[in-house]
């Protein structure tokens, strides 16, 4: 069983930055492709970013490229989403995703609410 806990989101200004957290624990998850996934109310969940299970590979969404990094720290079974450049429309719910197929996530964490609002 693999369980992923967000952390970091809050309420920033426009043009400024975020740094949100996953801890993930279970035996095999250090062997899992992780991702950030976010989600508008009333809307469908969007990819935002993956990372390979090495950490060798990132693909990011159009709509964050160039703002948004992704990395993982396997020893501390932590991933990181550092959000530069924050605008209105990157205003959502981010969660956290694990699983050992690439694009397809079996577990999912519980989110943290990203506000950006002037």
């Amino acid at each position: 069983q693999v369980q992923l806990v967000e952390s970091g989101g809050g309420l920033v200004q426009p043009g400024e930055s975020l740094r949100l957290s996953c801890a993930a624990s279970g035996d095999t998850v250090t062997m899992y492709h992780m991702a950030w996934y976010r989600q508008i109310p009333g809307r469908e969940r969007e990819f935002v970013a993956r990372i390979s299970r090495v950490g060798d590979f990132t693909q990011y969404a159009d709509s964050v490229k160039g703002r948004f990094t992704m990395s993982r720290d396997s020893a501390e079974r932590t991933v990181a989403l550092q959000m530069n450049s924050l605008k209105p429309e990157d205003t959502a719910v981010y969660y956290c995703a694990a699983g050992p197929t690439w694009g397809a996530y079996a577990y999912l964490g519980r989110g943290t609410q990203v506000t950006v609002s002037s």
